[in-house]
């Protein structure tokens, strides 16, 4: 079946959570599950904060492929809500890279400023290859990782805009925080409890993604 690119990238920014299986050491070859606070890269990739001495830190150093898995429901029942299992490797990020992503990552987990402090954390990012979606029951497919958004991602000056502009907005209610925006919707902290406004096209331009924050605010009131 045929799944639209744009639910898995929803499900990526709507949940706080997942879990990381990866190939276990000791003993060898088993998988090895975990379960990790995760927030999504420019490119939709899962992004983790990890201590170089957890167990499953040292399986991707001796191994770097491994699954991710992401769920949201409504109720109590995980298998009426959505799931995506993801396939593919990590990788550290590069030194350069580790100021940005802890920009991104801490809008997403403002708590997790005193893991950085430790100096032992740095930031996983995922290679997605394959990734099985379901969404329900006869709504399930699988896609290539390349395949998830063919748009060019925000540029770091427009996303730096937004935020500001998001920031300074009259119509903002103060107890929504702007986390995250793509073009495909804009992720929220409201009073901390993590949502997605998805909006109702991609966005092409600034101006475009402007006006669609402006009316996420109202609709927000």
């Amino acid at each position: 079946m045929h799944i639209p690119s744009e639910a898995p990238i929803h499900l990526l920014h709507r949940v706080s959570n997942g879990t990381l299986s990866t190939h276990s050491r000791e003993p060898a070859g088993f998988p090895y599950p975990t379960a990790l606070p995760f927030a999504p890269t420019a490119q939709h990739m899962p992004m983790l904060l990890i201590s170089n001495l957890a167990e499953h830190t040292r399986n991707l150093q001796a191994d770097s492929r491994a699954g991710f898995l992401v769920a949201h429901s409504e109720n109590t029942n995980v298998l009426e809500g959505e799931r995506l299992t993801l396939l593919g490797t990590f990788a550290a990020a590069s030194a350069d890279r580790q100021t940005e992503l802890a920009r991104r990552y801490l809008r997403y987990h403002p708590s997790a400023a005193r893991y950085l402090d430790l100096g032992d954390f740095s930031f996983w990012v995922m290679n997605a290859q394959r990734m099985r979606y379901i969404g329900g029951f006869g709504a399930m497919g699988w896609l290539d990782g390349n395949a998830l958004d063919p748009l060019e991602p925000i540029s770091a000056e427009d996303e730096l805009f937004l935020y500001e502009f998001a920031d300074s907005h009259a119509n903002r209610p103060k107890h929504l925080r702007l986390t995250g925006v793509d073009r495909y919707g804009a992720d929220l902290l409201i009073e901390s409890v993590r949502n997605r406004f998805t909006f109702d096209q991609p966005k092409l331009t600034t101006d475009e993604l402007a006006s669609a924050l402006t009316d996420c605010f109202t609709r927000e009131q």
